[in-house]
């Protein structure tokens, strides 16, 4: 019985240390976290603006597991994205340029944010075009980047 109560004892005092401890949204890190998606966001927005479908692009995942849902359906992977964007906005007349308004950025832990919006291009000669996305953010080896966009 002696033996038993100390091994329950011992198996309190290790299981503690042992289990994965969960990271905690604080008020600095959902703070750092908005702060570093906007730069994300402004980033992209500048690249699109400049005729830089590429620079664009690299505030998405650079994997294969990258999901775009558009109004053509799924599409898989950062370069198959990429070469949808490339198709639809062959050049800076058919991008025009990108604006990004009612962010509403969504820390969902310290790694992962959702982020709302809408988006808007303004483009005189072909006509605008305009809707609503919501992004799936990760913070991967160190910075944010969206792992699953769905743009309407």
């Amino acid at each position: 019985m002696k033996y038993l109560l100390l091994l329950l004892l011992l198996a309190a005092a290790i299981l503690p240390a042992c289990s994965p401890r969960l990271a905690v949204l604080t008020p600095a890190t959902t703070a750092a976290a908005r702060h570093d998606i906007r730069e994300v966001l402004q980033t992209q927005t500048a690249a699109w603006n400049r005729g830089d479908v590429a620079g664009f692009m690299q505030g998405y995942w650079q994997n294969d597991s990258l999901v775009f849902i558009g109004k053509s359906g799924l599409t898989y992977g950062w370069q198959p994205t990429l070469d949808n964007y490339r198709r639809s906005y062959p050049n800076p007349a058919a991008m025009g340029q990108l604006d990004f308004s009612q962010l509403r950025i969504e820390p969902l832990s310290p790694d992962v944010a959702q982020v709302i919006g809408r988006w808007h291009l303004a483009r005189p000669a072909a006509g605008d075009l305009q809707g609503h996305f919501l992004l799936v953010m990760r913070r991967l080896g160190g910075r944010w980047v969206v792992v699953a966009d769905h743009s309407s």
